[in-house]
């Protein structure tokens, strides 16, 4: 999961890329200020992966505030103004999207980040990558080991959770966007509010439609909020490419 940071001092600004990111299944929006200062302190505080940052903002530009954070984090630039491009690349940003922002536009920014987190990620030590999460049993002080590669899909069902292992179902006491956070982004998608999938699991996609390896008969439907950034991700593994 790619923690972000939404950083521009026109607020309907925010809620428009605030409402791109909670669109793609690999992002989350932690915080949004409209103030660059007040960014510096949040990224300080929080666990921040990527931040959507405006250039032109008083107190601090959005070019000074990339050189504040020394490369903590990633930098998608947003603003209107095409003249800080080449120094917006030469510090290393990610990308550089031009206002209006259309989703397409953004989406390719979301899976360019994406990549490169994947990147980075795998060239850490296998053990340090878990293979596992624990879940909360059915008496208290009690867990159940599920190993990533057993699951087959999450279907979020009221207050619980029901992890899908093959014929096996594990039924959690937690919310489905705690265990979205557990599960690694590049193997597991959410393809709509109440389902989270193995990519791995994966037989078929046909329309809206996906089958699993382990149940062809059954469907998930994939959800429209979710569809664009969910196919952007099968696209970019298509063999042909």
């Amino acid at each position: 999961m790619i923690n972000c940071l939404i950083i521009d001092d026109e607020q309907p600004a925010i809620e428009i890329i605030e409402d791109y990111v909670k669109k793609v299944p690999y992002m989350k929006c932690v915080a949004t200020t409209t103030n660059p200062v007040e960014g510096l302190a949040i990224i300080n505080k929080e666990n921040i992966n990527l931040v959507f940052l405006d250039i032109q903002m008083p107190y601090l530009t959005g070019i000074d505030f990339v050189k504040a954070i020394q490369g903590r984090c990633k930098v998608v630039f947003t603003t209107a103004y095409d003249k800080f491009a080449i120094e917006g690349f030469e510090l290393d940003i990610i990308d550089y999207l031009l206002k209006p922002v259309p989703f397409t536009r953004f989406l390719k920014a979301a899976q360019k980040a994406f990549d490169i987190f994947e990147t980075e990620e795998n060239k850490k030590p296998a053990s340090s990558l878990p293979n596992y999460i624990m879940l909360r049993g059915d008496t208290k002080g009690s867990f159940v080991k599920v190993e990533l590669a057993d699951i087959d899909y999450v279907e979020a069902t009221g207050n619980y959770v029901c992890v899908v292992c093959g014929n096996k179902k594990i039924i959690a006491h937690t919310k489905m966007s705690t265990l979205e956070t557990l599960l690694p982004a590049e193997q597991f998608i959410r393809v709509q509010k109440s389902y989270i999938v193995n990519i791995l699991k994966i037989a078929t996609i046909n329309g809206n439609s996906i089958k699993l390896k382990n149940n062809e008969k059954a469907a998930i439907v994939i959800g429209s909020t979710y569809k664009e950034a969910f196919l952007e991700i099968v696209r970019n593994r298509l063999a042909d490419n």
